[in-house]
């Protein structure tokens, strides 16, 4: 692809208009959306959307969303936050549990979507200590049964997979960079 910045311009500036937003990472718990989405975000010059941080900085922590209104209230008001994000220039990472509902599947048709996939073994110690209201009873296994569940969810939306298992925060945003980039 020809260079079609402007002279002088910093090159993040030039990888931002060379990148189509949104840009959205999709997987389950644990799989790095936050991290590698921070970094993506910073790499291509845009901001930065976690839906489940917007949601908390709303409604309060999720487990206590979980504890105080239930599962399926916690749904409706992430759909109304990645609805909302959805429509912003930014990298966006949702909660495990985003792709459950239709109409944000349906928003994500046309989106640049990462599926961060990875291992139980290299899940597990990223798990240990949190606080994540569908793992406190199961652990490991309870999550590898919501993976299992989601994951033709995830492969429908999904334009590109990643395991983010053995590989560097740098190497997957290189990855997925470049994959947006021929996007454009």
């Amino acid at each position: 692809m020809p260079d079609t910045g402007v002279p002088g311009e910093p090159a993040a500036a030039r990888a931002t208009r060379a990148v189509p937003l949104p840009i959205v990472l999709v997987g389950p718990m644990g799989a790095g959306k936050s991290r590698v989405g921070a970094r993506l975000a910073s790499s291509v010059g845009a901001p930065f959307v976690d839906t489940d941080q917007r949601i908390a900085e709303r409604y309060g922590p999720i487990e206590e969303i979980f504890a105080r209104e239930g599962e399926a209230y916690f749904r409706v008001i992430e759909r109304e936050v990645v609805a909302e994000a959805l429509r912003e220039e930014a990298v966006v990472s949702l909660g495990g549990g985003a792709v459950l509902d239709a109409d944000t599947r349906a928003d994500l048709a046309h989106l640049a979507v990462v599926w961060l996939q990875v291992s139980a073994e290299a899940v597990a110690p990223r798990l240990t200590g949190g606080t994540r209201p569908l793992l406190a009873e199961g652990g490991v296994e309870r999550w590898i049964r919501i993976r299992d569940e989601r994951r033709p969810l995830y492969e429908q939306v999904a334009g590109l997979a990643i395991d983010t298992s053995r590989r560097s925060v740098a190497r997957i945003v290189d990855e997925i960079t470049e994959w947006a980039g021929a996007r454009a």
